[in-house]
Parts: C-alpha cells; sequence; structure tokens
C-alpha cells in the first residue's frame, strides 16, 4: 500500500499551453505580472471563478508557478476547492473562451461559469 502524501498549501493547478498563452498576452496587453485565481460565492451553483491580473498576492495568497511564464496565486481558504483544476483556453466560434476542469465541482450550471461542490469542501 503507497502512502500519498498532499501538500496542504500546494493547490496543483495546470495550466495548458493555449490557455498560458492566452493568458501572457492579455497580461502583458494590462501590464501585470502575475494572476489570482479565487472563488466566490456566487453564480447558479453556488461558487463562480474569478481570474485578476496582480502584482503582487495578498496575505494569504500561496504563489504557484504554471506553465512556463505564469505565476498564480491562490487564497489558502480556496485551494480546497481548486486543487487538481486545469485551465484550457478553447476557441468558440470567434471568441477565445477559458474553461475551468475542476475535479472538485459536483456540478456546473449551464453556462460553466459556476460550480457546486459537496458540504466537505464548501466554505
Amino acid at each position: 500500500m503507497a502512502v500519498v502524501t498532499v501538500d496542504p498549501n500546494n493547490p496543483d493547478i495546470h495550466v495548458t499551453a493555449a490557455a498560458e498563452a492566452h493568458l501572457r498576452k492579455q497580461m502583458d496587453r494590462v501590464g501585470a505580472s502575475a494572476l489570482r485565481l479565487s472563488v466566490n460565492e456566487s453564480g447558479c451553483s453556488g461558487y463562480m471563478y474569478e481570474l485578476d491580473y496582480v502584482d503582487r498576492p495578498l496575505a494569504n495568497d500561496v504563489a504557484n508557478r504554471v506553465g512556463d511564464t505564469l505565476t498564480l496565486h491562490v487564497a489558502v481558504t480556496d485551494i480546497p476547492l481548486l486543487r487538481g483544476t486545469e485551465i484550457d483556453c478553447v476557441k468558440e466560434g470567434l471568441n477565445s473562451v477559458l474553461k475551468f476542469r475542476n475535479p472538485n465541482a459536483e456540478a456546473e450550471c449551464g453556462c460553466g461559469e459556476s460550480f457546486s461542490v459537496g458540504k466537505s469542501k464548501a466554505h
């Protein structure tokens, strides 16, 4: 039997090459040096992702290097909701859209912008 140790401060978030290129382009446009990913109680399913351009983390953020050129800050309190999430960028017609593939989400709304989790992971 193997023992697996999970670092409680490591959100283990992954960003695809397409998402990294898209986000890097947007960050360069606004002059930001990093991103902050958080979740807020909102939306039709319970929680919504919020992605902000930042220059430095907030006091309770954990900095993570994702991809080759991105730093992503995540609040320690949001890590249980986000651990293992993959961020991808897909083309939908003429638009590029960020997609969050979150293994902790038990359900998502029809538009894919909000999600719900079990009571054990909820804030």
